[in-house]
C-alpha cells in the first residue's frame, strides 16, 4: 500500500481553531509560543532534512514529531490497521500544511512486522533513521510484567531492523519501567550491548513529557543511537523545564465542550467510591469508581492510559474550567472526606463533572488540533493512550538533527 502525501480533492479539514474565550494568562502563553498542539510555532521546511523508517508506528505520535522537524517517512509498519489508518490520514493532512511532505509517498504496512516477507522490508542504507516504540505490555507496571511475554521480544526485533538497514541513527521509545525497574536490568544491558555491536554510540535516558511542552506528566524511556562514524547521541533539550503546560491550556485550544470538534464523548457514568482511598492530593487516591481520576486543570495531566474509553477515562470539572474562580468540587469533596475520616461519602456527583472527550485526550497528548482518529470510540482512546506525544517527539527529533549536524 502506498500513501500519497500531496494536495488532492481528498484533503482533510485543517480542524477548528482555538476557543474564542481564554484567560489573559493563556493568551500571554500562546503569544509566547505555548501553542502545544497547534504547532504554528514550528518552522516549515521546503525540502526534507532526512528520511526515516517507522516501526510500531501506532497512530503516528512519534512520526508526526519527526515530520514536523523536517524528516519524511519512507516505510511505516504498525500491527493495528485502524491505528495505521489514523496515521496515514494525519500525513495526508500534514502534506497540505508542510511543503517538504508534498508530492512524496511512503509504504504503509499494516500487520505483524515479523510476518512481512524479507523481500518487502527496507534494505541496507534505505533510510537515515529508524524510529519506533515496540509493544510495552510485557514491561509496563500496568500489565503483568511477564518476562516471557512475547511482546517483550519486540525491542530486539526492532534492533534486528537496525542491523538490517544500518541507519545513521535510531530512536527506540518505551515505558519507564524498562528504564527504571531492576527486573529489566538484563534487557537494558542487552540492548546497549547490541547497539555497540552494531556500531552505534548509544545512551538510555528517561524523559518527562511535561518538560517538553506536553501538558502531561508522562515518563518514557528513550534509547538513542548514533552510528560511531557520525558522532554520539545528544539528549533532547527540555523546552518547558520549570513552567509545565497545563490541562487548562490544552483544552482552551479546542472548541467548547459539546461543539463540533470537541464532541466525541465518553459516556461512562461517574460514581463515587463507597470506600474512597485518600491521599494528600485530591487528584490522587481513589475518590471515584474505576481508575479514571480527576485532573487538576492548573497542572499537567497524569499519564493518559490506553485503557481509556470507559471508567478509566479521566474526569474534568466543567464548571471550574469555564469559570476559573469557581471552587473545584473535587477539592471540596476531598476536604470533606479528610475531615470525616472517609465517612462523608456522597451518593451523587454534580452534572458538571464529566470525562475527557477523545479530542481533549488528543490535545493533552499534543496531537494536532482537528486530527481525525479512525475506528470505534474505544479504539480512538486506545490509540491516543498508546502514542508518543508529538511535542516530545519533536524535541527528540531536534536532538537527533543536532547529533547528525543537520
Amino acid at each position: 500500500m502506498s500513501t500519497e502525501l500531496q494536495d488532492s480533492g481528498d484533503r482533510l479539514a485543517s480542524g477548528p481553531g482555538r476557543a474564542p474565550q481564554m484567560s489573559q494568562v493563556e493568551e500571554q502563553r500562546l503569544r509566547a509560543g505555548r501553542l502545544l498542539s497547534d504547532f504554528q510555532d514550528v518552522p516549515k521546511y521546503q525540502k526534507p532534512v532526512g528520511n526515516y523508517v517507522s516501526l510500531y508506528a501506532g497512530a503516528g505520535g512519534l512520526d508526526i514529531g519527526f515530520a514536523l522537524a523536517g524528516f519524511v517517512p519512507l516505510w511505516v509498519s504498525e500491527l493495528d490497521p485502524t491505528a495505521l489508518a489514523t496515521h496515514d490520514k494525519a500525513f495526508v493532512r500534514m502534506a497540505n500544511e508542510r511543503p517538504h511532505l508534498r508530492d512524496r509517498s511512503y509504504t504503509s504496512r499494516p500487520g505483524d512486522l515479523l510476518a512481512i516477507p524479507d523481500s518487502e522490508r527496507p534494505g541496507e542504507g534505505s533510510a537515515d533513521l529508524i524510529i519506533g516504540g515496540p509493544p510495552c505490555q510485557g514491561f509496563s507496571v500496568a500489565g503483568k510484567m511477564d518476562p516471557s511475554d512475547e511482546r517483550s521480544k519486540h525491542v530486539f526485533h526492532y534492533m534486528d531492523m537496525v542491523e538490517r538497514i544500518k541507519p545513521k541513527a535510531f530512536v527506540l521509545e518505551n515505558v519507564k519501567a524498562l528504564y527504571a525497574n531492576r527486573r529489566w536490568s538484563d534487557i537494558r544491558k542487552m540492548l546497549l550491548e547490541r547497539a555497540v555491536e552494531l556500531g552505534y554510540n548509544a545512551t538510555l535516558t528517561l524523559v518527562n513529557a511535561s518538560h517538553f511542552g506536553v501538558p502531561q506528566a508522562r515518563e518514557r524511556m528513550l534509547l538513542l543511537g548514533v552510528r560511531t562514524d557520525l558522532g554520539a547521541p545528544i539528549l533532547p533539550e527540555p523546552t518547558t523545564p520549570n513552567d509545565f503546560p497545563t490541562v487548562r491550556e490544552a483544552l482552551s485550544l479546542l472548541p467548547k465542550y459539546g461543539e463540533p470538534g470537541n464532541n466525541s464523548f465518553c459516556n461512562a457514568r461517574i460514581t463515587t467510591a463507597k470506600a474512597p482511598v485518600l491521599r494528600r492530593s485530591p487528584f490522587a487516591g481513589m475518590l471515584f469508581n474505576g481508575a479514571g481520576r480527576p485532573l487538576n486543570l492548573s497542572a499537567p495531566s497524569t499519564t493518559l492510559a490506553a485503557s481509556m474509553g470507559g471508567n478509566k477515562t479521566p474526569i474534568i470539572d466543567q464548571r471550574e474550567f469555564e469559570f476559573e474562580s469557581a471552587e473545584s468540587w473535587v477539592v471540596g469533596y476531598h476536604s470533606q472526606l479528610l475531615e470525616s475520616g472517609g465517612e462523608a461519602v456522597v451518593s451523587e456527583v454534580p452534572g458538571y463533572l464529566r470525562r475527557l472527550t477523545v479530542e481533549e485526550a488528543a490535545a493533552i497528548q499534543t496531537f494536532p488540533i482537528g486530527m481525525e482518529f479512525c475506528g470505534t470510540r474505544s479504539s480512538q482512546y486506545r490509540q491516543i493512550g498508546n502514542a508518543v506525544s508529538p511535542r516530545l517527539a519533536l524535541a527528540v527529533a531536534e536532538s537527533i538533527k543536532k547529533a547528525l549536524g543537520l
